[in-house]
């Protein structure tokens, strides 16, 4: 059974996400669709990437991530500091859930267990689910902890020059 709180280098870090009590690898055994909502956002590495602007190649169709993250983002903790009713804040928030997946996986960070599982790939060997720790997806240096602007602080026409590359 998994408890809230990780052992990681010395110090106990408090994982944000409720993972405990699922089953061992349930992520191996179901289908997303199968998946419980907490199964669900177990599944979630705790990246950030999702909350950062992106752009879209009109031409290709291509999605780059920027380090401009959402205004309701905070990257020291990696977390939308309003989850609950960010719809509130950010009307049009995507809601990623399994009935929504197939038309927004194309813009879903490489890294994503969400994108991964949805292509039948496996979880990569840093993710939270696969060591018990939610600081494993910051030591790998995938997560986005402490390297955004924030949205207000540049303009749209000045994201082109805040992209980062893929995998990270």
């Amino acid at each position: 059974m998994r408890t809230g709180a990780r052992y990681s280098g010395g110090a106990m870090t408090q994982d944000p996400i409720n993972r405990n009590g699922l089953s061992h690898r349930f992520w191996e055994k179901k289908p997303l669709s199968k998946l419980t909502p907490q199964e669900w956002e177990a599944l979630c590495d705790g990246c950030g990437k999702c909350c950062l602007n992106k752009l879209e190649d009109e031409e290709t169709g291509d999605v780059h991530l920027t380090r401009v993250a959402c205004r309701l983002f905070d990257d020291s903790i990696c977390r939308c500091t309003q989850y609950d009713i960010r719809h509130q804040f950010v009307p049009e928030c995507i809601v990623l859930d399994p009935k929504t997946i197939a038309e927004n996986a194309y813009w879903l960070p490489q890294t994503c267990a969400y994108k991964l599982l949805w292509e039948g790939k496996p979880l990569y060997e840093w993710h939270p689910l696969l060591t018990g720790d939610p600081a494993t997806v910051h030591k790998a240096g995938v997560s986005v902890k402490d390297m955004t602007v924030a949205e207000f602080e540049i303009t749209e026409d000045d994201w082109e020059d805040h992209l980062i590359e893929e995998p990270m």
